[in-house]
């Protein structure tokens, strides 16, 4: 299974806008161009980042900024408004297991539980990256290859 790639498009935008803000419009043409993706497909990261408070979008041309300070945003914090996880949960698990199986019978009350720490794990490792700590690693790397 595999994150998709939803959650780096949208910190890579998020870079960009901190980045560029005082030099560009921040439009999704321009930012499609970092990510090297359709404009399409930034818009509608946009509006989830949007629609969770963490980035202001101006109607037409206008383009975007980031809502809310840059330590108040962590990775779980994109994570949640871009990835479509049904139900918080983050493995999907087969539908039908049989039943007439042993272990179809039993493979829930084996992983189930398992699974619930990896993505507890998981999350609690993303609430301690913050935004503010990619974009300065961001930089650095930028003002190394000068």
């Amino acid at each position: 299974m595999q994150i998709s790639s939803r959650l780096t498009i949208a910190v890579h935008i998020l870079d960009c806008i901190d980045t560029f803000k005082d030099s560009y419009k921040l439009t999704s043409d321009f930012l499609a161009g970092s990510v090297n993706v359709n404009p399409v497909i930034i818009r509608r990261i946009l509006q989830q980042l949007k629609a969770a408070g963490i980035v202001n979008v101006a109607r037409g041309s206008g383009g975007a900024e980031i809502a809310k300070p840059l330590d108040e945003i962590t990775l779980l914090d994109i994570y949640n408004a871009v990835e479509c996880v049904d139900n918080g949960e983050l493995f999907h698990f087969h539908e039908n297991p049989n039943q007439n199986c042993p272990v179809g019978r039993n493979i829930h009350n084996a992983l189930d539980e398992k699974l619930e720490r990896v993505q507890r794990a998981m999350e609690k490792e993303m609430k301690n990256i913050t935004l503010a700590e990619i974009i300065s690693d961001t930089q650095k790397f930028i003002r190394e290859e000068n």
